[in-house]
């Protein structure tokens, strides 16, 4: 199926389907997670993690931590994207995730983007959202670039909570 033929949606997240986050970094391998600069020493037991996703969920969007958009591909699972670092109204940090991997490399991750893309900046009042992938996975950069993204530079840092020190590559897109 090609990427004009697929019917993809592109929603929030509910909390019941906050399972599908854990699951996929719960179950990915150790070499899977090196590519996306996971280390696996830093995820949540799953309880943990759970019970951090319903605190989130109670709070008031304009302050919460994180918000989460989930990919469907006719109505099932094929990924999902988070926002951190969030600065309501000014900018915030995305992040994408194809989870099945016989949709990866196929065109679908470019659609969820954009669509996350709107998403992101309606509900969070951005005027600027940023990614920051690996700068060795080439999957999510080259789909940051195919869905409207500027590059602004290589460089190294810690990203996030489940990460290690490693390049990554900083993408912006702004309205």
């Amino acid at each position: 199926m090609s990427a004009q033929t697929m019917s993809v949606e592109v929603r929030e997240m509910s909390l019941a389907e906050t399972h599908l986050v854990i699951d996929y970094f719960r179950s990915s391998t150790p070499e899977y997670l090196e590519m996306l600069g996971v280390d696996p020493t830093r995820l949540p037991d799953r309880d943990t993690w759970s019970e951090r996703f319903k605190q989130l969920y109670l709070m008031p969007l304009e302050r919460r931590w994180g918000l989460y958009v989930v990919w469907l591909l006719d109505n099932e699972p094929v990924g999902f994207s988070s926002c951190d670092k969030i600065a309501f109204g000014k900018q915030a940090h995305m992040h994408l995730h194809v989870t099945r991997p016989d949709q990866r490399q196929c065109g679908i991750g470019t659609q969820c983007v954009r669509q996350s893309v709107e998403i992101y900046f309606s509900k969070l009042k951005l005027s600027r959202l940023l990614c920051e992938p690996n700068a060795f996975n080439v999957g999510p950069n080259r789909t940051l670039q195919k869905a409207g993204f500027r590059y602004l530079k290589t460089h190294t840092t810690v990203p996030g909570p489940l990460n290690y020190h490693q390049a990554v590559t900083r993408w912006v897109i702004e309205r």
